[in-house]
């Protein structure tokens, strides 16, 4: 049974977008010839105008849709949604202003400015309207409302993990009515999928299938069911690294053929990735240049022996070395040397242990200089990294860089080290040093195989808003 909640939702969007973009438009009107300047007279009527904008608006509502905004996949994320949002705001008003140069019967902006703060309030507008509807589904979600009943069908290492998953019915709008093969408690198990199909006292809406049945005749009895009753299907694969990164489907004389990329960053996204990382990293080193200089001067009047940039050698893309540059948070004696070599040095062999199942942390790391520990609190250390963005070794968002030895007994090393290493990354915006070593590198995996231009723009807003809360910062 199909579940039409999203249909439903995506109308109201549709809806909601042209309301927001016509009352943008027409405050953008109000704004100039009513607030800024009363005295100066419109060209064109206020109704007149008005009908005019309200005309030009599915322009918009069609560019919404070519680039995904009344997709699932595009609303369910905000900060995509709000870059979806962003650029459909520049090519809608684009749109208009074409329009207004081509149809010589009707002046559609009496003054330069309209289009301006009519672009301004539209995004604006669009951004509030998608916030307020996100909230009120979600809100609707904890009543039942809008709710797709999902059947789970397998018993394996996944199927837990997919109904864990599918637990939050406010966030996630998806609620497990029953498991085939596998039982949880508090949710009805059966035996067979026909028992579960027959005898399930909710509608089920969509199937998620976490392993295959020896027997053809069963899988293909479950996918049919679900083609009859138009009925959402999803199928978990056993072998999940074969499913990730960059999917293409080719025939090769008639035949299917799935070609797996282990990274979706190929092609056009590493191109304007790297535009993107010369134009940012650029801008920041100039703008923050004063604060370059300042701290270079106050780490070599705190520690003269030793130079103000630290140089160590990490690895990036393709398993290429590079050496990293950071400013010197370390007393000189111990820069360079690994953790374990430094408190043996200084007589501390005892820290070691500490430091490591601390997740490398001492809360007064006697390595640390005073300005030290200040640079780490505030990710000041950092920034001589954009010199390394600029050279080419490392990505403003990418997989922490790490040292060889670090990253030599790791199994996925070749997934993580597909793509260049970033000055941050979803580890660090997760908590940075308060997960451990494993659960970082499986954020870096994830990145690697689910990589997208938005994800790269939410990870450095995410990073820029835990640097200054000092979000595990250490």
């Amino acid at each position: 049974m199909k579940n039409n909640a999203a249909v439903a939702y995506a109308l109201i969007l549709i809806v909601g977008d042209f309301v927001a973009v016509t009352l943008a438009f027409v405050a953008a009107y109000i704004i100039r010839f009513e607030v800024i300047d009363p005295g100066l007279v419109s060209p064109i009527p206020g109704r007149t105008y008005a009908y005019a904008i309200i005309g030009t608006v599915p322009l918009w509502i069609i560019i919404h849709a070519l680039i995904g905004l009344y997709a699932s996949s595009v609303y369910e994320r905000r900060f995509v949604e709000l870059g979806r949002l962003l650029i459909g705001s520049v090519l809608g008003v684009m749109a208009a202003l074409s329009y207004d140069f081509f149809d010589v019967t009707i002046e559609l902006f009496p003054a330069r400015l309209v289009p301006l703060y009519g672009f301004l309030l539209t995004f604006s507008f669009l951004a509030i309207f998608r916030g307020l509807a996100r909230w009120i589904r979600r809100n609707l979600f904890r009543y039942g409302v809008g709710v797709s009943n999902v059947l789970v069908v397998g018993d394996n290492n996944k199927t837990e993990h997919v109904i864990s998953a599918l637990s939050n019915t406010a966030h996630t709008g998806q609620r497990v009515v029953g498991t085939v093969g596998f039982k949880i408690r508090g949710i009805p198990s059966y035996d067979s999928f026909e028992s579960a199909v027959e005898t399930s006292k909710d509608a089920i809406h969509s199937i998620i299938q976490t392993e295959l049945f020896s027997s053809a005749a069963k899988n293909n009895q479950i996918l049919l069911y679900a083609q009859q009753n138009h009925t959402a299907y999803r199928f978990v694969p056993g072998n999940s690294d074969l499913f990730v990164g960059d999917i293409t489907v080719e025939l090769f004389s008639g035949i299917p053929m799935i070609a797996v990329s282990q990274t979706s960053l190929t092609g056009w996204g590493r191109i304007y990735k790297r535009l993107f990382d010369i134009l940012f990293s650029t801008a920041t080193l100039i703008i923050a240049s004063p604060i370059l200089l300042l701290t270079a001067l106050l780490i070599k009047i705190t520690d003269p022996k030793g130079p103000v940039l630290f140089r160590q050698t990490r690895l990036t893309r393709f398993n290429n070395e590079f050496q990293v540059l950071k400013f010197r948070s370390m007393k000189q004696d111990f820069s360079g040397m690994s953790p374990e070599e430094a408190f043996k040095a200084m007589g501390k062999s005892g820290l070691i242990k500490k430091y490591r199942d601390n997740g490398d942390f001492l809360p007064n790391d006697p390595r640390v200089t005073a300005i030290g520990r200040f640079l780490r609190i505030t990710s000041l250390d950092e920034l001589p990294q954009l010199v390394n963005v600029l050279r080419g070794e490392l990505s403003l968002v990418g997989p922490r860089a790490l040292v060889p030895e670090e990253l030599s007994a790791y199994a996925k090393r070749h997934a993580i080290l597909s793509v260049k290493s970033g000055i941050t990354g979803l580890a660090q915006i997760s908590g940075r040093r308060d997960i451990n070593f494993d659960e970082r590198r499986r954020l870096d995996i994830y990145y690697v195989q689910n990589w997208s231009f938005w994800l790269d723009i939410s990870i450095l807003f995410r990073t820029i808003r835990a640097v200054l809360a000092g979000i595990g910062a250490k």
